[in-house]
């Protein structure tokens, strides 16, 4: 059985291996003083542990494991695998991956290796039993940190070769493959298998990698094929460790916005937590870090770790101002009001080279504990070590799902039609956004999720519906569900191919309308809809739409479709399905949610308009812990419900002023 986090972890990211060893002990000294109690190691250690191939040397490792110990640190130990030495270029140049361009890399950055190459898999493999036999028994490890965000594609021909693999178990025949990537168009018929190439920038895909394709199909189907090679690769690492330690759990570390390349939902079935690296930008709004929370709990339906944040700047984005006072801990509580168990930083010492040297750390340049960000992340850790023992393993229960699914991350935004503009990220954090601002807790769930469990479902461009799918979102509404999709929903199968019959393909007798066409709205040009006696702005898409069984909610307001439906309803069965037929204002959909909340009977954590962000978790002995965050340099009032209510994080009464970027987590 997988071993569970026995406390609430606070720490991150150490690299002894950048230090001398006279350093370590000054270093923990420090790491105390905050209340770190966990420190994650061996991230990109390949060249120290393994100088020369099958030449290992464990001692500098041994050496800050014994320290971290000794200081009853819980340890996150990488693997090392994420980053390799240069023999390894030197020597066997197919670990090399080949870009997307056509040019195969040379020795450096990292995430350069290609995941079919029969050399990177054995040294990888060799390294992690070596790893994996020497620390088995540790008992201050408490997860294994396999690699280091995964990401990025190859188009080497060890790929190729596995990727014509990969199809021959997908499609059997050439005659399936061609039916499915519809390849008469262009004369692109397949006639043997060694035909097939990949879908770089130098055949059917141009323009910026995962945006533009002449063969979608293809396209989307290496997209997958890559996704698995890259969870091959954990899943060997991760098999090594079991056979050694079959009890300590395992992870890898997600990241990104959330990253494109990775089917995340795909890869949570062999995580035995969920990981997470957050680095919001600074012009972010408060929602969008709070959606990504909400995704990565929702992976598994359950507590998942912040594996990576920034105690203040990081080094890589655009523009890296410094978080100000209080928005540190805010934000890092704002991971655990969404559901994570730890709070981790990189880093935990700030380099003195390489490109992460501005990246801010819990120990800075200047090495001083007198310090604004210093004495910031001490009241946080005092904070977490007073509350963390009563947040471990508490749960959210959420009655509205939002649909987020990776193949139609790659399919919408493979569209070569209608407008450029179709981002998927931005659609579904517009609907997000209704239930972030009226404090309703909210899962975000795969397609393969179970449906029976919410009120509501909200699937937003559903481009792409896979087979089953349908019938599956028919038999919920049938049973009582509620159900809101949209714009460019309903429109192709798996392999990218249209369903013929009208928009929205198989959701038309649920939704109860089908589309005739689609406007694109141009850049500065301005459309209306009219709902409830107000007019709201329109773009990107507007669907000219027939109802059928649907009652109209809103009409166009202008252009030679206006008096036409925008909005729908639909009873279907016992429950309710909506169309939105155009991309609304924030004001439109707000407007449009206030009625679908109210008609599908959802309840609000706190009334709306007090602008602080309000979540729930609830312990296992089922008392009930609110997160109550200002994500703002203004200061609020908190909401009446919460008089007489006592804060964990302070064991003091619940306070009514809200300064900027304060935070109280309330028990009554």
């Amino acid at each position: 059985m997988t071993k569970t986090l026995s406390r609430f972890l606070y720490g991150g990211d150490y690299n002894p291996d950048q230090w001398t060893e006279e350093t370590w002990p000054e270093d923990i000294k420090v790491f105390k003083k905050v209340d770190l109690n966990s420190a994650t190691i061996n991230i990109f250690s390949w060249a120290v542990l393994e100088p020369r191939e099958g030449v290992y040397d464990f001692s500098k490792l041994d050496k800050i494991v014994q320290e971290l110990s000794d200081a009853n640190f819980d340890i996150v130990m990488g693997t090392a695998t994420a980053a390799m030495p240069a023999w390894m270029f030197k020597k066997y140049p197919d670990i090399a991956r080949v870009d997307y361009q056509g040019r195969r890399h040379v020795f450096g950055q990292r995430h350069n290796f290609c995941p079919n190459s029969k050399n990177y898999q054995r040294l990888d493999s060799e390294l992690v039993e070596k790893l994996a036999q020497h620390y088995a028994d540790n008992p201050h490890i408490v997860v294994w940190h396999v690699n280091n965000e995964y990401g990025g594609n190859c188009y080497c021909g060890n790929c190729q070769n596995a990727f014509r693999d990969w199809l021959r178990n997908k499609y059997k025949t050439l005659g399936a493959l061609n039916k499915a990537w519809n390849m008469n168009v262009w004369s692109h018929t397949i006639y043997d298998w060694d035909e097939i190439v990949v879908p770089n920038e130098l055949g059917d895909a141009w323009g910026p990698e995962s945006s533009e394709t002449i063969v979608a199909g293809l396209s989307i189907d290496y997209l997958r094929f890559q996704s698995e090679s890259l969870q091959n690769l954990f899943k060997m690492e991760k098999a090594v460790i079991k056979k050694y330690d079959p009890e300590t759990p395992v992870t890898t570390n997600f990241h990104s916005l959330p990253n494109k390349m990775i089917d995340y939902q795909k890869w949570a079935k062999d995580q035995d937590i969920i990981s997470y690296d957050s680095y919001p930008t600074y012009d972010a709004p408060a929602y969008k870090p709070a959606f990504l929370y909400d995704l990565m709990r929702s992976l598994k339906h359950q507590p998942f770790m912040l594996m990576e944040s920034a105690p203040s700047q990081v080094n890589w984005q655009s523009y890296s101002p410094l978080k100000r006072p209080g928005q540190m801990a805010a934000t890092e509580l704002q991971a655990v009001a969404h559901g994570a168990d730890t709070v981790q930083f990189f880093q935990l010492k700030q380099a003195v080279g390489g490109s992460e040297k501005f990246h801010s750390a819990i120990i800075a340049h200047s090495q001083r504990t007198d310090t604004r960000v210093f004495h910031e992340l001490t009241d946080l850790g005092q904070k977490l070590k007073q509350a963390g023992s009563t947040i471990l393993g508490s749960e959210t229960k959420a009655k509205v799902a939002i649909i987020f699914d990776w193949s139609n991350f790659w399919s919408y935004e493979y569209v070569d039609g209608i407008s450029q503009d179709l981002h998927y990220v931005d659609s579904i954090l517009d609907y997000y956004r209704q239930f972030y601002e009226r404090n309703i807790p909210t899962d975000v769930i795969s397609v393969d999720d179970d449906f029976s469990q919410y009120d509501l479902v909200v699937a937003p461009v559903l481009y792409m519906v896979k087979t089953g799918l349908a019938d599956k979102i028919n038999a919920y509404v049938k049973n009582g569900g509620d159900f809101v999709t949209s714009y460019m929903s309903g429109m192709v199968n798996e392999s990218d191919n249209v369903y013929l019959g009208g928009y929205p393909g198989p959701l038309k007798d649920v939704t109860g309308i089908w589309v005739e066409e689609s406007d694109a709205v141009v850049p500065g040009h301005k459309t209306y809809v009219s709902l409830k006696d107000q007019n709201y702005e329109a773009g990107l898409v507007c669907d000219l739409i027939h109802p059928e069984t649907a009652k109209v909610l809103a009409k166009y307001a202008n252009e030679f479709y206006q008096g036409t439906a925008a909005i729908t309803e639909n009873q279907y069965g016992q429950g309710k399905a909506w169309y939105v037929g155009t991309k609304l204002d924030h004001a439109g959909l707000t407007q449009l949610f206030n009625h679908i909340v109210l008609a599908a009977d959802i309840e609000s954590l706190v009334a709306a308009g007090n602008q602080l962000e309000v979540t729930k978790r609830i312990t296992k002995d089922g008392k009930e812990l609110y997160f109550v965050l200002n994500m703002s340099n203004d200061e609020r009032v908190l909401p009446e419900k919460f008089a007489g209510y006592q804060d964990i994080l302070t064991n003091q009464p619940a306070h009514k002023q809200m300064k900027a970027w304060d935070v109280q987590v309330l028990v009554k």
